[in-house]
């Protein structure tokens, strides 16, 4: 199992703009087409769903894992026909979403190599 990369509590505003920005760079960047292409047309309940995942996963209010139990992201995807490109769409948007909240640089390394993995084992299902 991937844990977070820090103990330390997310502060759940700093998830949220993380999460937007991710989301926006999604939407609008055409780099990312084949990973927009694998969700709904209308992505609010999947912005709230990462927010929720997110904050508890690194150590903030776990909301979302007691609304979602034995519910995990590897399950959550396992139909999505998740390949190396698709993968690697994610973790670059993630890469630039973090960078663009000004996420420190230490915890966004942590958080691009565990997301990484976590990308990468979603390929290897």
């Amino acid at each position: 199992m991937n844990r977070p990369p820090s103990t330390r509590s997310a502060a759940p505003g700093r998830v949220d703009a993380l999460v937007e920005a991710f989301y926006d760079l999604v939407e609008t960047d055409p780099a990312y087409a084949g990973l927009r292409a694998m969700h709904a047309p209308e992505l609010s309940a999947v912005r709230a769903g990462l927010k929720g995942w997110l904050t508890g996963w690194l150590g903030g209010p776990r909301d979302w894992f007691a609304a979602n139990p034995g519910v995990c992201m590897m399950s959550l995807h396992r139909a999505m026909p998740i390949d190396a490109a698709t993968a690697g769409q994610w973790t670059d948007a993630m890469r630039r979403a973090l960078v663009q909240v000004e996420v420190d640089r230490e915890m966004a390394e942590a958080l691009h190599d565990v997301f990484g993995r976590m990308a990468a084992n979603m390929t290897a299902r």
